[in-house]
């Protein structure tokens, strides 16, 4: 039962009970009887009044609680005159005032907020309370390859790539850099923050790949062309001293001789593999800026397929062709190209098992080249390292091929990748165009 009905039950009870002692009054003084209800009529005005300024508040009280349950924070009451309801309405006027610019405030900010995370460099996936992908902002769906409606809902070792295994692995309140493809470098954090009382978190994915590539060029430019300076003077001072040798050859006993010059024949003969250990170590570092012209692709493969065909025929690896009806014209430097696809291939060649296969593919519009096997797939722990300075998966590797890959590349301004797919395909792939 209401308070307004208990109000009006008591005084109906209280005024039927006034109303049968009146009319006893009636049996012996009419003068009361008539003064009784004339005071029962006087007080039910009263009343009536007073019931008025009950009712009132809590209609008004009532119509605040329902704008307030609605958010609709514009309703005010006017001042009706009694003191008690226009203090409660001055009050319920304020606290909507405040209410109205806490909500505006709010809706700025957050407003401020979307812009400010839509527009930012930096890629900003958000995750819910399980740790599922909430929303991206563009920078991250340009990064991840992938629109919002294809990541959202899913745990982050669903999302596209590699990067699935590398933010998945981002402890929650730490900091990691990361190389997804083994070529950008990123530095990722998973920070936490909190959305209506629930600890929640965001990835925050920033671009290093030209700050530290530069850094890391300038170190081991710095580091090899010292080791090469030394070694090269060493080996230059010790060579002469070894073929001075050779003048005492002919004093030696017949039975010694043999011995001495096969002695001197090694150590020259590794002091020359040691420079040309170096040699290759300082390429790296002595690349020049691309001379660029326009040439055929198509050409620049037939020629790279005719160079390694015996390679393909001792190893019984079948070489295969989807090229595109039009051969792309592009502006590159062509020996440093062509240098780059025989390492590219030779590697491609070398991860075939006999009896597989690489394979050419190139389009036009936009001028792209893919190279793919069927070989030894990726590892995600070797994916992140590929084309780290002189990483190299072989027994006796030097990590130089890919890294001179990678520099040859990005002086032309190529984007590129190596990758293995879902289907188990391995695939270099080059766009042709400058970014």
């Amino acid at each position: 039962m209401t308070l307004r009905n208990k109000f009006i039950l008591t005084v109906a009870v209280l005024y039927l009970a006034m109303g049968v002692l009146a009319w006893q009054l009636l049996r012996y003084d009419k003068v009361l009887f008539v003064m009784a209800e004339a005071l029962i009529v006087i007080s039910l005005v009263f009343t009536y009044r007073l019931y008025l300024s009950f009712v009132r508040p809590m209609h008004l009280i009532a119509a605040g609680v329902e704008s307030i349950k609605d958010r609709d924070f514009s309703i005010k009451f006017m001042e009706t005159g009694q003191q008690e309801v226009d203090q409660l309405i001055s009050v319920y006027n304020q606290m909507m005032d405040e209410l109205r610019q806490q909500r505006v405030t709010q809706t700025e900010k957050h407003f401020l907020l979307e812009r400010l995370i839509e527009a930012s460099p930096s890629g900003i996936i958000l995750l819910d309370t399980y740790d599922r992908v909430a929303g991206l902002n563009p920078a991250a769906a340009q990064l991840l390859q992938a629109s919002s409606r294809d990541v959202v809902g899913k745990a982050l070792g669903e999302l596209p790539g590699h990067w699935g295994n590398s933010l998945e692995s981002i402890p929650k309140d730490e900091q990691r850099v990361i190389r997804p493809n083994g070529i950008q470098t990123y530095r990722c954090r998973k920070i936490r923050f909190l959305d209506r009382g629930y600890h929640r978190y965001f990835l925050l994915i920033e671009e290093l790949t030209q700050e530290l590539l530069e850094k890391e060029r300038n170190a081991y430019e710095k580091l090899i062309r010292m080791m090469s300076h030394e070694i090269n003077n060493s080996i230059g001072a010790v060579n002469s001293i070894l073929n001075s040798f050779k003048y005492f050859a002919p004093q030696l006993d017949a039975d010694t001789k043999p011995d001495f010059d096969e002695a001197l024949q090694v150590c020259i003969t590794r002091n020359q593999n040691l420079a040309g250990f170096m040699a290759n170590f300082a390429n790296v570092v002595r690349i020049p800026v691309p001379v660029k012209r326009p040439v055929h692709l198509h050409e620049l493969l037939q020629g790279i397929h005719r160079l390694m065909a015996p390679s393909f025929e001792q190893k019984q690896v079948t070489w295969q062709w989807n090229l595109d009806q039009e051969s792309p014209m592009v502006a590159v430097d062509v020996q440093q190209l062509e240098q780059v696809l025989i390492n590219v291939v030779k590697n491609a060649l070398e991860a075939t098992e006999p009896g597989g296969w690489v394979k050419v593919q190139t389009s036009a519009s936009p001028a792209r080249l893919l190279i793919k096997d069927n070989g030894k797939p990726i590892s995600p722990e070797v994916q992140e390292k590929l084309f780290s300075p002189f990483f190299s998966t072989k027994v006796n590797g030097q990590g130089i091929g890919l890294t001179m890959v990678r520099e040859i590349l990005l002086q032309h301004g190529f984007k590129f990748s190596l990758q293995t797919g879902q289907d188990g395909i391995t695939a270099f792939a080059i766009d042709l165009t400058e970014a």
